[in-house]
């Protein structure tokens, strides 16, 4: 599970290359890269990675190409005509001939960023399709002037031909408008237009697995996560992604690179499971995931470490097909010294929890939390990127055999430092005590928080006995409460004594900065985000505001959240800190009891009522002053580039280069990792 960055970030678009292979300084490497409609493409370094040895820099490089070859997966994933659009997109890019100052050419330029950023034409918050503001007679300008033979054309098929199929597809909001469409009261698998199914309806699917699943079994495999359900010749049939079957051109590619990964693994245990994880995609039995998971968790020597495989089910609306991800990290030593404190008293934390206490586990086992660099994220982890993540996914295996707990420091770093150049908190922060109050700990708090939520909150609670898994249970809304109840977990004990006592914060004084930037996040500043009339879909999103708007609610009473003009703007104003720390207790409390029971109408009244709804007058006032400060919704990142150096056939080093240009590297990504084919 994945903790997806909630800042709203300013922007000061800049731009600079570092020298492969050098050490930079804070005044010499640019975070800021480019700026584009909604988007702000940032970049960050691997500290660490020159202190590597040889065999931890090729271990290194082999994960990195293992991870970049399956980057059209998570395309195809999304959509099944996403591929095509893509090349389309980047034959025009790389070929076009016309007038490049033109506005149309501009906007082309932006929508094609857009495109890549978002893994596809759907944009990843909303899961909305993302329109051009240039009109289809352009494009047809823009195809007649560019070189055709760069084009997914099919057999006998036009320039033309390919254009009129594009139309729909790119310009019309009606076809196939939705990535994946939770809303309530429709068919969430035949309204979501993700590739994850083809001809099924929802109950169609829930009666298959219905038939397939034992409820009994205690040791379940995660069924339908790697594979496409489809409906054939009457038949419903699981076409699994593994070598020999769908997606096979990628994944053969990325066994390669796994295998040569193997041949330099650090220790014995991470050989074994990067050898299981092989296995897997070899055979695409389930099993065999559930072993690599195990063997995976067991390695926690190696200073190098891989997540690749299919991970996430948030793109799925009934939350079970996992998305392709792949990150490669490296342990950052001295900040892993702090998230430590907190995993090695997990036992501690989850006795002392508010919530019930048969939903508690008895034993907490196997936490292992690490702050780590990133070499590389990909598929559903780049461009946009978690800020922290808890693996694996399966409720028993992470009982029985532990978890592994993350934060991104680098990538958190590069947040930080271009949040602490937001005006957003002096905008909209309340009082100058408020402000002054994030300025200072802000981003300690953020840290904490996230270490908190992947650390002990997705580790917490226990699911009762003969339950479904939560994903099956609680269908559309699972992804959202599970984010909740984690993020609770976090703030919850942000406000504890335990943690200035353990030496992670000086004072109580962090959690309040946690909870006036969390409060007023989750009501007004992740509002920028929407466009008019729109409501929340993302699951991070809807938890965000689920947590605010209930408290909120539930405090009326005693005023403990207010919300207040002054010269006509909105403010959020937190009356009493410990009372809302109560409400977030009682609130933590029911969330894990609707996990634990399966209560699929409570999961329905809870995210309906409070986090799917948006104030619709509070949007547009938080769009307009947000207009004023130029500040970009959304963040992601340039990836660095690892360069092995060569004598003849062995490489004797590998240097790290950081790009500086976002439409460059999703060119030289397509030219070098384009392996699955591309139909229209």
């Amino acid at each position: 599970m994945a903790l997806l960055s909630g800042a709203l970030l300013s922007c000061h678009p800049g731009d600079g290359k570092k020298a492969a292979g050098t050490d930079s300084t804070a005044s010499s490497f640019k975070v800021e890269a480019d700026r584009f409609a909604e988007f702000q493409v940032l970049r960050y370094e691997i500290p660490g990675f020159n202190e590597l040895s040889l065999q931890q820099k090729k271990l290194t490089y082999y994960l990195y190409q293992a991870a970049l070859s399956g980057r059209d997966i998570i395309w195809d994933q999304k959509y099944r005509n996403n591929l095509a659009i893509r090349k389309m997109n980047e034959a025009i890019f790389s070929t076009y001939k016309g007038d490049k100052n033109s506005e149309d050419w501009k906007k082309f330029v932006t929508y094609a960023k857009r495109v890549w950023f978002c893994n596809g034409i759907y944009q990843h918050y909303s899961s909305l399709k993302m329109l051009p503001e240039f009109k289809f007679d352009y494009l047809k300008e823009l195809i007649k002037n560019s070189d055709v033979s760069k084009l997914p054309l099919e057999s006998g098929q036009t320039a033309d031909q390919f254009a009129d199929w594009a139309n729909p597809i790119i310009f019309d909001p009606n076809v196939d408008g939705k990535e994946v469409n939770l809303a309530k009261g429709i068919d969430n698998i035949k309204e979501s237009a993700n590739n994850f199914y083809s001809g099924l309806t929802q109950k169609e699917v829930d009666a298959y697995y219905k038939s397939k699943i034992d409820t009994k079994d205690t040791m379940p495999i995660m069924y339908g996560l790697n594979s496409k359900l489809v409906k054939e010749d009457g038949k419903i049939v699981e076409k699994t992604w593994k070598v020999g079957g769908m997606y096979t051109q990628a994944i053969e590619k990325i066994v390669f690179w796994l295998n040569k990964a193997v041949e330099v693994a650090e220790n014995n245990e991470q050989k074994e499971a990067l050898q299981k994880l092989v296995k897997f995609y070899q055979t695409g039995d389930l099993k065999d995931f559930d072993d690599y998971n195990i063997a995976w968790v067991k390695d926690v020597n190696s200073r190098i470490d891989v997540v690749n495989g299919f991970i996430e089910v948030y793109g799925d609306a009934a939350g079970m097909r996992g998305s392709y991800e792949a990150i490669v990290s490296l342990k950052d030593m001295e900040a892993t010294k702090m998230i430590d404190k907190i995993a090695k008293e997990a036992q501690w934390f989850e006795d002392h929890s508010p919530i019930a206490p048969e939903h508690k586990k008895k034993e907490v086992k196997g936490i292992t939390a690490k702050a780590i660099n990133v070499a590389m994220e990909t598929g559903d982890a780049g461009p946009y990127t978690p800020i922290g993540i808890n693996l694996p996914n399966s409720n028993w295996l992470r009982q029985k055999h532990g978890s592994k707990s993350v934060s991104l420091g680098n990538i958190i770093k590069s947040y930080n430092e271009v949040s602490a150049k937001s005006p957003s908190i002096d905008e909209f922060g309340f009082s100058q005590e408020i402000k002054d109050r994030i300025k200072k700990y802000g981003a300690l708090a953020s840290d904490l928080h996230t270490d908190m939520h992947e650390v002990i909150g997705h580790a917490s609670g226990q699911i009762n006995k003969g339950v479904e898994t939560p994903d099956r249970t609680l269908k559309n809304y699972a992804n959202t409460l599970e984010e909740a109840r984690a993020d609770l977990v976090g703030l919850y004990y942000i406000m504890d004594q335990k943690l200035v006592d353990l030496g992670v914060m000086p004072s109580i004084e962090v959690g309040k900065a946690q909870y006036d930037n969390y409060v007023l996040n989750g009501l007004m500043l992740q509002l920028n985000r929407l466009n008019p009339g729109e409501n929340l879909e993302e699951a991070h999103m809807r938890n965000r505001q689920l947590i605010a708007a209930w408290a909120m609610d539930k405090g009326k009473k005693d005023n403990v959240i207010e919300m207040t003009k002054k010269d006509g703007k909105s403010y959020i104003h937190i009356n009493d800190y410990n009372k809302l720390r109560d409400l977030f207790g009682a609130l933590l409390k029911e969330i894990q009891r609707i996990k634990s029971e399966g209560d699929y109408k409570s999961a329905t009244d809870l995210v309906e009522n409070y986090g799917v709804k948006v104030d619709q007058n509070l949007l547009t006032e938080v769009k307009e002053r947000f207009k004023k400060l130029n500040i970009a919704p959304y963040k992601g990142f340039i990836q660095p580039k690892l360069v092995p150096i060569m004598n003849g056939n062995d490489i004797t080093d590998v240097k790290v280069e950081y790009p500086a240009d976002f439409a460059e590297q999703m060119l030289e990504y397509a030219k070098d990792y384009s392996f699955l084919p591309v139909k229209n």
